[in-house]
């Protein structure tokens, strides 16, 4: 299959839109069924150093983070270790709901809510962050612009890591028996285009801007993820 970008139903629809919030519920199941939690969490300790009790906190920001939900089960996991740190959620929705503010607060995680394209995010002059994280995001964007938006992310971190569909026949067809866990008819149509928008082989490491100071790997993990991990060293 050659990568096909196509418009997702979502992202069109009003935050508040029965159809929205049932397919955002969907999502949550299916990043619970492909295990992105659990890739996303092993991805940051493999590669992230042990950070030195009384040390800064961190700074995470996590592109296309809709309800943030995501990212506070990821804080819950991390500060069970000792990992502290301020959080950046870019959407251009605020879809977090009260709840996961106050969870966030628990855990002594401060949280900033920015509402823009990451586009206009990533162009403007803001300082470094520790890391970068993309979740069923990246597979939106064409070539050109996956390029301009992976470059400017070089720049301001120097740990990102992306889990993303695979671009697979045995993926395609999954996303096609979505009925079948009672998935509604906007996530069914959008599993279909994003498998198609999805990736395979190197191809993100291909975007990325060269430079040997950054060490990259990518692979498919799991039945139907493929996962792309930058790090800078030096």
């Amino acid at each position: 299959m050659h990568r096909d970008v196509q418009p997702e139903l979502l992202d069109d629809l009003s935050s508040t839109d029965p159809q929205a919030v049932g397919s955002r519920a969907d999502l949550r199941r299916l990043n619970s069924i492909m295990g992105h939690e659990g890739m996303l969490a092993d991805a940051f300790l493999r590669h992230h150093a042990a950070t030195p009790v009384g040390s800064q906190p961190l700074r995470i920001v996590e592109m296309g983070a809709g309800d943030g939900t995501l990212l506070l089960r990821l804080a819950r996991r991390w500060s069970a270790i000792g990992v502290t740190a301020n959080i950046t959620l870019i959407d251009r929705q605020d879809l977090v709901a009260a709840e996961t503010h106050r969870a966030f607060a628990a855990l002594n995680w401060p949280v900033e809510i920015v509402t823009t394209d990451i586009l206009t995010w990533l162009a403007q002059s803001s300082p470094p962050v520790d890391v970068m994280l993309a979740n069923l995001f990246l597979h939106h964007f064409p070539d050109p612009i996956l390029e301009r938006l992976l470059c400017q992310a070089a720049v301001k971190t120097s740990l990102f890591i992306a889990c993303e569909p695979r671009r697979a026949a045995s993926a395609l067809l999954a996303s096609r028996l979505l009925w079948f866990i009672g998935c509604n008819g906007i996530t069914r149509h959008d599993a279909v285009v994003s498998v198609r928008a999805g990736f395979g082989g190197h191809e993100l490491s291909a975007l990325w801007p060269t430079d040997p100071k950054w060490v990259l790997s990518e692979q498919p993990t799991g039945l139907f993820s493929h996962c792309f991990i930058a790090k800078k060293y030096g």
